[in-house]
């Protein structure tokens, strides 16, 4: 993408997180998006093919830094975060979140959270799948590896919201240790 390009997506997103943190994501319509992000509609079918896929875009932009990585270092790290963050994946998580990058914690605690949340499990557990090592291990080993990758997926999003509702008091650290422990 050109920085055009770039410009005007980033226009269209912002206006989006705008109208979440305000309404209900079903009850915001392409015509509000575009008349917030001062776009045409032509513009907006352009970059996205409908509502759904701009919200599924926007939960990729805002979690692919986590998401995407690979275990080789921070390198390919340079989308909406830019960071050099050391510790475990979990950790590394919470911190973005404390930090509240890209108001990431409006979204997650707004209406739409079940929105945000489904993607965020969703990605989560596709991480899980290809980091087993990076995340508590099952000591049973007659608990199948799927239900054990949803429970841990299910408690950490569950961890979140917790946290996000108690104001986030303790240090990403303490939520780290505690979800690991807690797993062990």
């Amino acid at each position: 993408m050109d920085r055009r390009q770039k410009r005007t997506r980033a226009s269209i997103f912002k206006a989006f997180v705008e109208l979440l943190r305000k309404k209900r994501y079903d009850k915001i319509t392409v015509g509000e998006i575009i008349e917030v992000a001062d776009v045409g509609r032509a513009t907006f079918y352009a970059h996205f093919e409908t509502k759904d896929f701009l919200l599924k875009d926007l939960c990729k932009e805002l979690f692919c830094h986590v998401f995407d990585m690979s275990g080789q270092g921070d390198e390919n790290h340079k989308h909406i975060f830019s960071c050099d963050e050391k510790g475990s994946i979990v950790l590394h998580l919470l911190r973005h979140l404390k930090n509240n990058d890209n108001n990431i914690l409006k979204l997650l605690s707004s209406e739409n959270n079940e929105q945000f949340s489904s993607y965020f499990k969703k990605n989560l557990i596709e991480l899980i799948e290809k980091q087993p090592l990076s995340f508590p291990r099952k000591k049973d080993g007659n608990i199948p590896d799927d239900f054990w990758v949803n429970h841990i997926a299910t408690t950490f999003v569950e961890t979140v919201r917790w946290w996000i509702s108690t104001e986030m008091k303790v240090t990403p650290e303490a939520i780290a240790d505690y979800f690991e422990r807690a797993l062990a």
